[in-house]
């Protein structure tokens, strides 16, 4: 890249989901005025506890923006300093070098996405890229070719770094679950993340279990049962228990802002070096677990992912 500073554009808007804001802002630092009527305070408060050295990643700058509504583009680029507010996501072509696609509506992903690949820019689009197989296998091929990065923050949170030193020393594995708020279709993905980063196992199996909420049994292919609880609207919850013969854990992930800073930062890994931070394979085999247990959910069975899954 002829540049010096690596020039974003950042793509938002989903229904309560503030990542434009908060990636944004960890990228650019923030106007405290403008992070203030942003009418995200939770986010706002987050960034009030970090010293000014934590903000900035890498060559990154988001220089522009993009969302559905011109006066939250226009909210966003105050809040986190972003000079050109676009009327189109179009308009960024030519104008950036890479793209951060910030919005958690998987069927918006394709339609923004497809130009900006085709043009060759490197992309982050934000979790679950796809609900879709067909849609998935589209957007494989840059995944492989370290072009498309996507995830949840959840697998580089802090909370989960003993864990993932001291894993072994568990013995072995009786049952893992994670509990989380919301919906399996746009959350369950953090869970999967999360768990499937830390696990050596990979998933055979998703079955849907009858509790009146959004309950998954994972079987991983070691043995070892993964329990994943969408309660839907409940208090904030993304907590992972992990009860081996030897040792148990348990671990709630709070720290939004170390979780963020370092998915930003392996992003702009990607940038630099074209090659993908996350393995492809990884990516695909998640998301086609979140795809099976959709299915899962939807039919009440089970779903098999040895079968049909390339």
């Amino acid at each position: 890249m002829g540049h010096m500073v690596t020039r974003v554009g950042m793509i938002g808007m989903s229904p309560g989901n503030g990542h434009p804001f908060s990636f944004s802002a960890i990228i650019n630092g923030f106007s405290e005025d403008g992070m203030k009527v942003s009418g995200w305070p939770v986010i706002h408060e987050y960034l009030r506890q970090r010293r000014p050295e934590e903000f900035g990643v890498g060559s990154l700058h988001v220089t522009h923006a993009w969302t559905q509504e011109p006066s939250v583009t226009a909210a966003l680029c105050r809040a986190t300093k972003i000079e050109h507010g676009v009327e189109r996501p179009e308009q960024m072509l030519g104008e950036v070098d890479a793209l951060i696609i910030a919005r958690d509506d998987a069927g918006s992903h394709w339609p923004l996405a497809r130009r900006f690949l085709a043009a060759g820019l490197p992309v982050f689009i934000d979790k679950p890229l796809t609900l879709d197989r067909e849609c998935l296998m589209a957007f494989r091929p840059y995944l492989e070719k370290g072009q498309l990065m996507t995830c949840s923050g959840m697998r580089y949170a802090k909370e989960l770094d003993v864990l993932r030193e001291q894993l072994c020393e568990h013995g072995s594995l009786r049952l893992v679950r994670g509990t989380i708020v919301n919906d399996w279709e746009r959350y369950g993905i953090h869970l999967l993340e999360a768990l499937l980063s830390l696990l050596p196992g990979h998933p055979t199996s998703v079955c849907a279990v009858p509790t009146g909420h959004e309950t998954l049994l994972i079987r991983l292919d070691d043995g070892t049962p993964l329990i994943i609880d969408a309660l839907g609207e409940v208090p904030p919850v993304f907590d992972i228990e992990v009860f081996g013969s030897r040792r148990v854990s348990r671990c709630s992930i709070t720290d939004n802002f170390s979780m963020f800073r370092r998915l930003l930062f392996a992003f702009s890994d990607m940038v630099t070096k074209g090659s993908p931070s996350i393995p492809a394979e990884e990516s695909i085999r998640i998301l086609s677990t979140l795809i099976a247990g959709r299915e899962a959910l939807d039919e009440g069975g089970q779903v098999d992912l040895r079968q049909g899954v390339s």
